[in-house]
């Protein structure tokens, strides 16, 4: 017989693929099933098992039960037994005691559990089995050898785990020798140092040292010539932080911190490390890439920690905490504490860009109130200096007024004289301002496709994007952002200016405030000017101000003025007065700082508002200023001469002063506190005289300048350097703040140098006849007065 053939179109390739596919799946499904039920019903049969051995193991064995029998059935068991017995060769009295034996006890009948003997009589005064008597012993478990796991194999009910036992490495074992009892007793003995004297003590100390030293270069070197490579190595530096040894300790830590604060300045990359996200983490990158994000990641670990060891130095020294180990003691928790302090300072201004500058800050702001608040100070100041882009400005500026605020304005005037140091020359303009200034606007789709055809429309789109492309180039957007933070700085430093000037005007930060505002003073609100005048003014009068301090309002008061205080129709005329006032009691010692501030008030208040100053007020200024100058010092008078300079080129009608003749009715009143009624048109600048005669050659250089009428161009002009010079720069230049004349003075003698030839002939004639005068005797000059006396 032929086979039958299939009716049917044979499946296609695609179908039976398929159907094979889901085969699989259901297999798979299946042997899974069944795996996870057997698996189940495995784990139950264990835990059954572990119950029933638990419960045995705890529970206490009763005796099999007792059944009451019936009398008709006891005697029937009765006559059983004793057919059973050979009645005929036993006695009375042996068949008797075996049926009490049978009655009294059995095997069946007995409790397994107890350990007494069957017969025993039962006291009275025995105590009771424990419970813990009657449990069973438990069998010694072996121990569990640690398995690896391999893997696994593959076959076809599915993946087979495999795992093998850690073979045990055979430690070498030591022959034993017999011990003896000698022996013993030595190592029962603590070992016996020998004493050292003082030089083996520092021959031994050096000699640590040293392997220290090469330990920590070794280790530094390594992580500088191959940061990525070797960045697991300041693990290791960092751990000499914790240096134990009592001899070295305190020395290593020092050189450690140092060590480390220049590995890190070296290696630390020129941006901030963010962290990785998920997404970054998960992504496969090349190897390079890896090694790089290893070493970011290793770097900021380790930086951290050593912030975090820096900062606990600071904190054990301030709580005075004494550490378990007692490797370093507390007198030399200030030493560590000061290098700690140094190194902070130095990543404060080093690395303003990296991770954790925040937090340094955070750190070195509240230190610039204690005993190190120099060094703090001074690291802050050059912060704020060198920073340009202003974050860290901010950051500093944050901190300092939640300081001051926090600290109820009990802070050291240092801490506010950082802000002077603030490079802040721009700010965010008004919105009026704004609103007026023409912008920049691009034409909408719509505006195009009205107003415009299409080859118009056509280059617009190239010219507007063109124009996007130069704003880019020239960081406009970096610029805006740049003066945000500078706008939000500023507030933060007025808001603490101000608060001090409202409710602490008796504090010693009151100079810091005064010369801050006067820093920054082009800079404030026109809405707070006329209030902060009158908060000025009052100051001034109430008498409670130092001269300096006096000086500093009235700086402000005209650097706001000077400004946006131009449209403002405001006459400062009793701030010109007060300065004319307290011209004359300026210091003519070696503390002569205040000359500086005077020179500045008077390039503001005379030379850069000429329009608003009569002639008269100028030359009562030029005749106070020219009497000033005869009694101070050479640097304070050169700057004196050079603003009187400026002041005869300002107003040129003031070369009146240099003639004799009078002007007008009236006499000069050099009393008077007011310049324009003292009449100074009535009387000659005769000071100038006697400076032309000064020891110190600048001031007989510029006395004698200003007597020719101090002329830019010919013989009595000064030379091109000296008259590009300010007089504050002049100040500066020939300043006596060292005790030493700039430039030297020339040795002179009296004679030589200023007197006539008739006072000459006189001094020499006095000088020969000194020999011919006779010594003074007092007594008898007053013996003679009182007998005239008393003849009178």
């Amino acid at each position: 017989l032929t086979p039958l053939q299939n009716l049917f179109n044979p499946p296609s390739f695609r179908k039976l693929l398929k159907t094979s596919n889901l085969k699989l799946e259901n297999k798979l499904k299946n042997r899974q099933f069944k795996q996870q039920s057997s698996a189940k019903k495995q784990r139950k049969e264990q835990r059954k098992l572990r119950q029933a051995i638990t419960d045995v193991s705890h529970k206490t064995l009763k005796p099999l039960e007792r059944y009451k029998k019936k009398p008709g059935e006891e005697e029937e068991d009765e006559e059983e037994f004793l057919e059973s017995l050979p009645v005929d060769m036993m006695d009375d009295d042996d068949l008797e005691q075996i049926r009490a034996m049978a009655k009294k006890a059995s095997f069946l009948t007995r409790d397994i559990s107890s350990c007494t003997p069957v017969h025993a009589k039962k006291r009275k005064s025995e105590q009771p089995v424990k419970k813990y008597e009657k449990m069973p012993r438990k069998m010694q478990q072996e121990e569990e050898k640690e398995l690896i796991h391999l893997l696994p194999i593959k076959d076809k009910s599915g993946l087979i785990p495999q795992s093998m036992e850690k073979p045990v490495v055979p430690e070498a074992e030591e022959e034993e020798e017999p011990v003896d009892q000698d022996e013993l007793n030595q190592e029962e003995e603590p070992e016996i140092v020998p004493l050292l004297t003082p030089q083996e003590q520092l021959e031994l100390r050096a000699q640590k040292l040293t392997e220290k030293k090469l330990h920590m270069a070794s280790l530094s070197s390594a992580v500088l010539a191959d940061p990525h490579v070797n960045i697991k190595k300041l693990k290791e530096l960092r751990a000499m932080l914790m240096e134990t040894d009592p001899c070295v300790a305190v020395t290593v830590r020092k050189l450690v911190m140092v060590s480390l604060l220049e590995v890190f300045k070296d290696i630390v990359p020129s941006y901030r490390i963010r962290p990785l996200t998920e997404e970054e983490k998960a992504a496969k990158v090349k190897k390079e890439t890896l090694q790089l994000r290893e070493f970011e990641e290793g770097l900021v670990s380790q930086y951290k920690f050593y912030l975090e060891d820096l900062e606990q130095t600071v904190k054990d020294w301030k709580q005075k905490k004494q550490k378990r180990s007692q490797a370093v003691s507390l007198q030399s928790y200030k030493g560590l504490a000061e290098v700690a302090i140094r190194c902070i300072c130095d990543l404060l201004v080093a690395l303003p860009h990296f991770n954790f500058h925040n937090n340094i800050v955070v750190m070195v702001v509240p230190l610039m109130r204690d005993s190190v608040s120099e060094m703090c100070c001074g690291a802050v100041s050059k912060l704020l200096k060198q920073d340009k882009l202003g974050q860290a400005s901010l950051a500093v500026v944050k901190v300092i007024s939640g300081m001051v605020k926090g600290r109820n304005y009990n802070v050291k005037p240092e801490v506010l004289n950082c802000l002077l140091c603030l490079r802040i020359k721009e700010v965010e303009m008004r919105k009026d301002t704004e609103d007026t200034a023409p912008k920049k606007k691009f034409m909408s789709f719509k505006e195009k496709r009205t107003n415009l055809s299409r080859m118009q429309r056509k280059w617009k789109k190239a010219e507007e994007k063109l124009q996007k492309e130069l704003l880019e180039a020239e960081a406009s957007e970096s610029k805006d952002k740049k003066i945000k933070l500078h706008t939000e700085t500023l507030n933060i430093v007025f808001l603490i200016y101000f608060r001090i000037l409202k409710k602490a005007q008796k504090s010693i930060l009151l100079p810091s405030v005064l010369e801050g505002l006067a820093r920054f003073a082009h800079l404030i609100n026109l809405e707070f000017f006329d209030d902060l005048l009158s908060v000025l003014y009052g100051l001034i009068t109430s008498g409670d101000l130092t001269y300096r301090e006096s000086l500093h309002c009235i700086l402000t008061s005209f650097h706001i003025l000077s400004g946006q205080g131009d449209v403002l129709n405001i006459d400062p005329l009793k701030f010109y007065n007060h300065l004319y006032k307290t011209l004359l009691t300026l210091h003519a010692g070696g503390r002569n700082e205040d000359t500086a501030i005077v020179l500045q008030c008077l390039d503001v208040m005379l030379t850069k508002r000429r329009k608003q100053v009569t002639l008269q007020r100028a030359q009562g200024f030029l005749k106070r200023l020219s009497t000033l100058s005869l009694h101070l010092l050479p640097d304070s008078s050169v700057g004196i001469l050079a603003a009187n300079r400026a002041l005869m080129h300002t107003f040129p009608k003031c070369d009146i002063l240099l003639d004799n003749e009078m002007q007008g009715s009236g006499v000069y009143l050099p009393e008077l506190d007011v310049p324009e009624y003292c009449n100074p048109q009535n009387t000659a600048l005769w000071e100038l005289h006697l400076l032309k005669r000064h020891y110190h050659p600048m001031v007989r250089k510029f006395a004698a300048h200003l007597m020719k009428g101090a002329p830019s161009e010919g013989s009595g002009a000064l030379s091109m350097e000296l008259s590009r010079r300010t007089p504050v720069q002049l100040f500066e230049d020939y300043s006596v703040k060292d005790m030493s004349f700039n430039p030297p003075v020339e040795h002179f003698t009296i004679g030589d140098a200023f007197l006539d030839s008739e006072l000459k002939t006189l001094i020499n004639a006095a000088l020969q006849n000194e020999s011919e005068l006779t010594s003074l005797d007092f007594t008898s000059q007053q013996t003679q007065q009182e007998t005239r006396m008393t003849a009178n």
